[in-house]
């Protein structure tokens, strides 16, 4: 699984939602998004933007470019 994947999971048991009303709220069914949790699929950049809207986390966070903390986890040189 990818760190995209596993946050999607984790962010979605924080806020204590089920695979059913996260996928309702992007408009999917729930099994496109249970794919995205298992990592088989991926969902587009407007809904990528629109999950980080409903757990209010930065895309760089749920990409998995971004710590918890706000730090960067690759530095460019």
């Amino acid at each position: 699984m990818s760190i995209f994947s596993n946050r999607l999971k984790e962010l979605r048991m924080y806020h204590g939602m089920t695979l059913q009303q996260i996928a309702k709220l992007v408009n999917v069914s729930h099994v496109s998004y249970l794919h995205w949790e298992q990592g088989k699929t991926e969902p587009s950049i407007s809904t990528i933007l629109l999950l980080c809207n409903i757990f209010n986390v930065s895309a760089d966070y749920l990409l998995g470019l971004e710590n918890e903390d706000g730090t960067r986890k690759y530095k460019l040189n």
